[in-house]
């Protein structure tokens, strides 16, 4: 199951899973006129990137920026159903 974690400025989703063997798959996707939509996948907590399609450069450092000053909140989601679940700490 993928949960709803943040929506950027620019419409980006971001979302992640359920923590399995130690690790979670964080998932963004963004809207775009010609492409159809950009996304890239991130698994934490190694913060390894693959199936990065439609973004460039700076954009991909900024998701990189946004992942990686969040992974401490996206760990213990993953750990306890969402930020959903949130109000439970």
């Amino acid at each position: 199951m993928m949960y709803p974690f943040m929506t950027l400025p620019d419409e980006t989703e971001i979302v992640h899973s359920e923590m399995v063997n130690g690790k979670v798959k964080v998932y963004m996707e963004t809207p775009d006129e010609k492409l159809c939509f950009k996304h890239a996948t991130c698994y934490l907590p190694e913060q390894k990137w693959e199936g990065i399609y439609g973004y460039s450069e700076k954009e991909i450092e900024y998701l990189k920026d946004i992942v990686k000053s969040e992974a401490h909140l996206i760990l213990e989601f993953s750990q306890t159903g969402g930020l959903l679940n949130a109000s439970n700490f």
